[in-house]
């Protein structure tokens, strides 16, 4: 079947068709097309992404994204249709904010009939809730158009399931995932571990208590006064530190919040204090100096990870560990987690241009979900919400 999800949780406007089959059980797919739009540039001078802002990307992006994409999968007939009054009642009042949006929708939608797409597959949550709603609506309007099954996924479902493409030059082949499994999701708004029963059965056995990660190394980024996005320069200092300079220890040690605590909980503000602290004591922040800070904050926050995924592998005896979230790009997590693998236990770890958000993970989570029963009748959708705090 293909599918065409749509992502828009944050700041990255994102369509995608995949072909999917196989089942539960022998998953294939096929990325037909993929188009993202990324809005970066426009949130650095803020330091991070206004929602407003990408609200209003998101509503300019998405019918020229969902024109590129159909094209790229050759998916547009030039056959002309009539969408009928009532549903173009229907289409203007789920875009009531937006109605410029739902007349050039409706002029594309009927200037292009019979799209042979079999799903519509949306981010319901988590995000930020202005830009979820834009993509959410917008997929009301195409499944209700083309009389499709519409599916919401979870974003960081999205982002566990991200693992199984092995890369885009591989289309269909997809890694083996072992139940029990053990999610570690890493984002700018997440830190947690997730027991999978098997798909679609989650269970949260860790998080953190404060703080993310994600949003731990861009507040360290903005001490230290690094461009937005913090969390790829941060990143980058350490690994320029650990190359060209060897020591037994550092010169600003950090702490291990919670390394030993009993539980599987993480929090990271008492981490992000301490560097505040450090830095206020350095009269000269020089690039050395913040190189090192650097180091020693990614040490502090790779030890706590791996200790506590250790023991929660430990605990529920998990076969395989995926990690999943924009974090999971940084390339000493990648290495660390890497070396765990043997041939008893598999690791599972996005290509580096599906770790951040995408629509192609939204696909496939929406696949899962299609075989678990969980589509929706596109007909039936005016009560379905956005969900910012959404849970897996």
């Amino acid at each position: 079947m293909k599918i065409l999800s749509i992502e828009t949780s944050c700041d990255e406007t994102a369509i995608s068709i995949i072909e999917a089959k196989g089942g539960f059980k022998n998953p294939q797919f096929k990325i037909v097309a993929n188009t993202l739009i990324s809005q970066i540039n426009i949130h650095k001078k803020y330091g991070g992404v206004f929602p407003a802002l990408a609200k209003r990307e998101h509503t300019k992006n998405l019918l020229p994204i969902l024109k590129t994409t159909l094209k790229k999968a050759v998916l547009t007939s030039n056959s002309k249709f009539q969408i009928s009054k009532e549903k173009q009642k229907k289409v203007f009042k789920i875009l009531e904010r937006e109605p410029e949006l739902a007349e050039k929708l409706i002029k594309f939608l009927e200037e292009n009939k019979n799209i042979k797409v079999d799903a519509v597959a949306v981010t319901q949550g988590p995000g930020l809730e202005p830009a979820l709603w834009t993509g959410l609506n917008f997929a009301k309007v195409l499944a209700l158009v083309w009389n499709k099954p519409f599916i919401l996924v979870n974003h960081m479902e999205g982002h566990l399931v991200a693992s199984l493409l092995k890369s885009s030059e591989e289309s269909g082949k997809v890694e083996t995932v072992k139940f029990p499994a053990l999610g570690l999701l890493l984002s700018g708004g997440h830190t947690e571990l997730v027991l999978m029963s098997d798909w679609m059965k989650y269970k949260t056995v860790g998080q953190t208590r404060d703080d993310a990660v994600g949003e731990a190394y861009d507040k360290v980024a903005r001490m230290l006064g690094l461009p937005y996005p913090g969390g790829p320069e941060v990143a980058n200092l350490s690994e320029v530190f650990s190359t060209n300079y060897s020591l037994p220890t550092t010169n600003y040690p950090l702490p291990r919040p919670m390394i030993n605590s009993d539980d599987l909980d993480f929090s990271f503000s008492g981490l992000k204090t301490a560097v505040l602290y450090t830095v206020k004591n350095i009269p000269k922040l020089t690039s050395k100096i913040k190189q090192e800070i650097c180091f020693e904050f990614e040490e502090a926050v790779i030890e706590v990870l791996l200790k506590k995924t250790l023991k929660a592998i430990k605990k529920y005896k998990t076969k395989t560990l995926i990690i999943g979230g924009g974090v999971s790009a940084n390339k000493r997590i990648r290495k660390i987690f890497k070396d765990l693998e043997s041939n008893e236990f598999n690791v599972l770890i996005p290509e580096i241009e599906h770790s951040t958000d995408n629509a192609v993970m939204i696909g496939i989570a929406g696949y899962f979900r299609f075989l678990g029963g969980k589509a929706l009748d596109p007909n039936k959708t005016s009560r379905i919400k956005a969900n910012g705090n959404l849970r897996l």
